[in-house]
């Protein structure tokens, strides 16, 4: 829980400062430099990996079925703002927060998916300070594919969440 705490802590920093030491963060490396991989010095490039082996999230309040497309171009779940991507991450905690923060009815929902084309970081938790996106979190303006639902993930507290809706109230997405 401490672990938690820290690195929403440091995220909520990263929106409002822009800079956020992710050390804390549990990150794996996978034995490849990221600043070879990623040129931060032109974040508006999309890349295309090989998503083959990789696992991808997406937290939503929608009830989607295996095979539906998650497009591009609705009202982001912290604005009404229509945005033209779709945004998504490689780690369960930063989809727990999209299911947790997202607009509408029902129970909050994460879902195994895969971009159907190709995709960025996501420059709203990323900076150039921190090459190598440690949030794991990316964005496309091409649709997602829904494998299926993912059933095992716990949820923050009452309290973590509206502390993280304070934190992120007013704030506008990079669209660009």
């Amino acid at each position: 829980m401490i672990e938690r705490r820290r690195c929403v802590a440091g995220w909520i920093d990263a929106r409002q400062a822009h800079e956020v030491d992710f050390s804390g963060c549990s990150r794996k490396n996978d034995g490849h430099d990221m600043d070879d991989e990623i040129s931060m010095s032109n974040p508006a490039a999309p890349f295309v990996f090989d998503t083959s082996s990789r696992r991808f999230y997406h937290g939503t309040r929608a009830d989607l079925k295996p095979g539906d497309l998650l497009q591009p171009g609705y009202s982001s779940n912290y604005t009404e703002r229509r945005s033209p991507w779709i945004y998504f991450s490689e780690t369960l905690h930063a989809a727990t927060w999209g299911a947790e923060l997202a607009k509408g009815e029902g129970p909050g929902r994460i879902y195994l998916v895969e971009p159907t084309g190709s995709f960025m970081d996501d420059p709203n938790l990323t900076d150039k300070k921190y090459p190598g996106n440690p949030t794991k979190s990316y964005r496309s303006r091409e649709p997602l594919r829904v494998l299926r639902e993912h059933l095992d993930w716990q949820g923050h507290s009452p309290e973590e969440i509206q502390a993280m809706k304070d934190a992120i109230a007013g704030l506008e997405p990079i669209d660009d």
